[in-house]
């Protein structure tokens, strides 16, 4: 198993699913039923697991010749031997489309379950996981359909326990994971992977723009990030004051803010790998921070 594991990339989507768990907590403002909250768990996982298998699935090609001279180091969050077992031949092709369709049968089935209109935001996901991949030798504005898949997780969570949210609440979610992804996640992962991407000609941010003005860019979006989260308690039924602005402000400027700076002074990879591991702990800091809110809320209100 461990090898279907690494397609998934498992390590790393168990740490996604802390985004759509905290932006339930926060809209909802409460703990969903027991039963929701376990079929969404599932849900989540199955979904991640679907949408990073088909990530490698898409790609093998382009990775087979990506890593022809080895795999790189990776990150702390999905290290292991077995990263892209597609690109190593230590997975067959047809057992990951397996994989990938069993996972996606029933993240669909429980998305179905919870919301049917979670259904159309897991096969858009797909659908534009797809065309990122797709886009790799093309155009480094991939980086914003790579925003876009990572924030239909967060979506669909908001329809989990709301069938009619509000838009404009809806896109200053998807602002925040969007915004977060192309600097802590995006950028970062494509720096660390600048000589393998080189080797196919790859359009990514790094290299067209060079890691000095890559760098300002992360700077800037982890920035944004951090000012639209500090707008997240809108979205709300808590009165959250000073307190969680201050804890949520204290996560962004270690998780996001720091590494983002020291990665754009000294330009280097293994900088880039930090941060994409210190962004990655964001979502469960945030999950952390409204999971004790709720809790107080419910003891003390």
């Amino acid at each position: 198993m461990k090898k279907f594991f690494a397609l998934s990339r498992t390590s790393h989507g168990i740490l996604d699913i802390a985004n759509p768990g905290f932006i339930a907590l926060l809209w909802l403002g409460a703990f969903p039923s027991w039963q929701i909250i376990l079929i969404s768990i599932f849900t989540a996982f199955a979904g991640y697991t679907a949408i990073y298998a088909l990530n490698d699935l898409v790609g093998i090609i382009v990775d087979k010749e990506k890593f022809s001279g080895g795999i790189n180091a990776g990150y702390s969050v999905e290290a292991s031997d077995m990263r892209y077992p597609l690109a190593q031949n230590i997975l067959s092709y047809s057992s990951g489309w397996l994989w990938f369709a069993g996972w996606f049968a029933v993240a669909l089935v429980g998305a179905y379950y919870l919301n049917p209109a979670i259904v159309f935001i897991l096969i858009a996901a797909a659908i534009l996981e797809v065309i990122y991949c797709l886009l790799l030798k093309v155009t480094y504005l991939r980086t914003l359909v790579s925003g876009l898949v990572k924030s239909s997780g967060p979506i669909a969570a908001i329809f989990v326990v709301d069938s009619a949210p509000a838009p404009a609440l809806v896109l200053l979610i998807l602002a925040w994971v969007f915004f977060w992804e192309i600097g802590g996640q995006n950028i970062p992962a494509d720096w660390n992977d600048t000589v393998e991407d080189k080797r196919v000609n790859a359009k990514t941010i790094p290299i067209h723009f060079g890691t000095q003005k890559a760098g300002l860019m992360v700077v800037a979006t982890l920035g944004i990030t951090v000012v639209v989260s500090m707008f997240l308690p809108n979205a709300s039924p808590l009165t959250l004051g000073w307190p969680y602005l201050l804890a949520s402000s204290i996560a962004g400027f270690f998780l996001l803010l720091k590494p983002g700076y020291q990665l754009s002074q000294s330009h280097e990879g293994r900088n880039a790998a930090a941060l994409f591991d210190k962004a990655s702990y964001y979502p469960l800091a945030q999950l952390t921070i409204i999971t004790v809110f709720v809790l107080a809320s419910q003891f003390l209100g």
